[in-house]
Parts: structure tokens; sequence; C-alpha cells
């Protein structure tokens, strides 16, 4: 993998474990020659990770909406800086720009991001990796959860098997090297992929 995108959250939170791995994680990715994808911010989990990342002499694409950049909260120290129109196409371009995706913790804009994607994912629209890194148990009640639409039958349990998680940072990129993604849906019009 060249390239992952991380979502994330523009808060930091109050958990000194998981600021502490997002700053991690941005360094590992620097020290494996990983490109960073993320949504510019340079406050919240996104500046931390990013920090992680720059100050290790990694890079670091940022992609923000016009609206949220004049907010000044986009990074200046970034690699490169891409402005979109809105959210949505702002999701696009990291889409386009990662072999991978990976999910830490963040609040309704990465639920968000991990469900498109992951929704684009058992559509057959790709076959790239979809990771949960489980820092301190914060994605517990998400995954049980996922479990419960299993349960009930709103979800394949070889979609939710399809989404890595680890809680560690090297078990996690290990997981998603050797990732293996789901065959296309024998109902998706394959002319489309």
């Amino acid at each position: 993998m060249k390239s992952i995108a991380v979502f994330c959250g523009a808060s930091p939170g109050n958990d000194s474990k998981i600021t502490s791995e997002a700053y991690s994680l941005g360094r590992t990715l620097a020290q494996q020659n990983i490109t960073l994808v993320y949504g510019a911010a340079k406050i919240g989990i996104m500046g931390i990770v990013s920090n992680g990342a720059l100050e290790n002499k990694g890079n670091v694409i940022g992609v923000i909406p016009d609206f949220l950049k004049t907010k000044e909260i986009a990074s200046e120290t970034l690699t490169e800086l891409i402005v979109t129109n809105n959210m949505h196409d702002r999701k696009v371009i990291m889409y386009d720009k990662s072999d991978g995706f990976i999910i830490i913790p963040g609040g309704f804009g990465t639920m968000d991001e991990f469900f498109e994607i992951s929704t684009w994912g058992q559509l057959g629209l790709h076959t790239k990796p979809i990771a949960i890194l489980n820092t301190n148990g914060y994605y517990n009640a998400l995954i049980e959860q996922c479990k419960t639409m299993v349960a009930k039958g709103f979800l394949k349990q070889e979609n939710l098997d399809a989404v890595v998680i680890d809680e560690t940072i090297d078990g996690l990129l290990d997981k998603m090297k050797n990732f293996k993604p789901l065959p296309a849906p024998e109902w998706l019009n394959k002319d489309r992929l």
C-alpha cells in the first residue's frame, strides 16, 4: 500500500491513549513510506495524526471542503492540500487517493465516512481494505452493533468479516497488507466497476 486514508475526529476527545495512538499511527505510516490522506485539519485527532506523519518526514495529503478551509482549520504544513466544493467531493477524492482506509476515534463525521466506504465495498464498488483501529475499546459498541445487524439478518457475516479490526497499529497494518477482498456481488453489473 502506498497511501492510506485515515478517517477520524476534528475533536481531540478526552482519552490520552487515543491521542497518543493517533500520533503513533501517523509516525508509523511515515516510517513505512505510506502517504497519509486525511481531512486536512490542524485540530483534533486529525491534526495529531498529521503531526505524527509530518514530524517523521512523511507525506501528507489533506482534503478539505472550501467552507471548512475558510474557518482557518486547514493545516498549512501539508505535502499537498486539496480544496473541494463540498463534503461529498472530499470523500471521493480521499477514496481516489487511497489504497485503503483506517478508522480511528471520531464522531458523526467519522461514522459517516466509515459507513459510506463500507457500503461501497459491500456493493462491490471497490476492493480496498477498510480497517478499524480499536484503541482502548473505543469501537467495542460499534462492533457489537454490527454483530447484532448480522444476527437480525440486516448484514451478511462476510461483509462484516471484510472489515479488518485490531487493537494495535502493527497488527492492523499487517492485516490490511494481507487483505483478501470479497468477490463482486453477482447481481452487480460488472461494467460499472
